[in-house]
């Protein structure tokens, strides 16, 4: 394992690097460009010290700084360059905010692989792929992902990885009827990104090379990895296993909803009525005086014409006790930076 490690960290730190399908030197890049993101993270990964700091999303919990030693974050890398199959001299599609570890893993991925690297902002129209040579490679958050459907033209990317939240069913769908290959992935900051990935439109979750998964009593994934500490991480994510090595999650423990004694998980009602509801929405638990906690639903509208189609549809996917009490309208649901959302009232 350390003479892995030791090649790995060797490829990891090339004296150039493909932007753009020029190559450049790093050290020339770091020298002379100040303020660029990318550059920035270039100069954090060259400089003496062991590791890379990042930062949590936010997404359960008080966003927070971390270290990842850098030979864990080139493992990473590499299991996706492997599971993809990325060779030299490859373009790959850069669209994901720097500061936070899935950015940060592209470029990784690009020195370790010698891969072109294309930078554009995470904002971006993608207009420039009606015209673009194709990508072998890019990562994506779901709403980049809708922009894409939105040109109405071949993406030209060979294999796409989509992150940052779940995927609605519709979205899902319609992904399953293009040429692109799409993926899911399961991933956190503090595994720098994916230890596992879904195709589209397959119900599992498969483990990437070196990692194995397994349940706590209360049924909450555990993933074991090396470089970790302890060799392992728990999570609070609810999963079924159909082996050590492939899984789906049901929901979080700690969005979980107990009332009248019954236990609900808010990703299941949500999974259930993404069929009937295109616009945002989540469900989450509001404290009642007899039932411990009520369901609520927290939709984005202030259509109440909306509101009242949505109540008399979801009694056709939904069982008894699992309809909301209480339907509340905002202008916009609270989302983290990077467009995950927070479950509040």
């Amino acid at each position: 394992m350390k003479q892995l490690m030791n090649l790995i960290m060797h490829k990891g730190f090339p004296k150039h690097i493909i932007i753009n399908g020029e190559s450049t030197e790093v050290s020339k890049l770091i020298d002379k460009s100040k303020g660029c993101e990318y550059i920035s993270f270039l100069a954090e990964w060259y400089d003496d010290n062991s590791y890379i700091t990042v930062q949590t999303s936010g997404s359960t919990g008080t966003p927070k700084q971390i270290r990842l030693e850098k030979s864990f974050v080139a493992a990473s890398a590499m299991r996706t360059i492997k599971f993809f199959g990325l060779k030299s001299g490859d373009r790959v599609l850069h669209c994901l905010p720097i500061k936070f570890i899935a950015g940060k893993l592209m470029i990784v991925r690009a020195l370790l692989g010698e891969l072109d690297l294309h930078i554009i902002s995470p904002t971006s129209n993608f207009e420039f792929l009606k015209e673009s040579r194709s990508f072998r490679f890019a990562a994506m958050v779901v709403n980049q992902v809708e922009k894409l459907f939105a040109l109405g033209c071949d993406w030209n990317i060979d294999n796409l990885l989509i992150g940052g939240s779940a995927i609605p069913p519709q979205l899902e769908a319609k992904l399953g009827e293009i040429s692109t290959n799409c993926y899911s992935s399961y991933a956190m900051t503090e595994t720098a990104t994916h230890i596992a990935l879904r195709k589209i439109n397959d119900s599992l979750y498969h483990c990437l090379d070196g990692i194995s998964v397994s349940l706590n009593d209360d049924d909450c994934l555990r993933i074991n990895m090396d470089g970790l500490p302890n060799g392992y991480i728990q999570t609070k994510d609810i999963a079924k296993l159909k082996d050590n090595s492939s899984f789906s999650i049901i929901g979080r423990l700690d969005n979980c909803i107990i009332s009248g004694g019954m236990k609900f998980f808010p990703e299941e009602l949500e999974s259930k009525l993404q069929s009937i509801i295109d616009t945002p929405f989540y469900i989450t638990g509001k404290a009642h005086d007899s039932l411990g906690q009520q369901i609520v639903m927290v939709i984005e509208t202030t259509d109440r014409n909306l509101v009242n189609k949505i109540e008399k549809a979801y009694k056709s996917v939904l069982d008894k006790y699992e309809h909301p009490k209480e339907i509340i309208c905002v202008d916009k649901l609270p989302r983290t930076e990077n467009g995950k959302v927070i479950r509040t009232i």
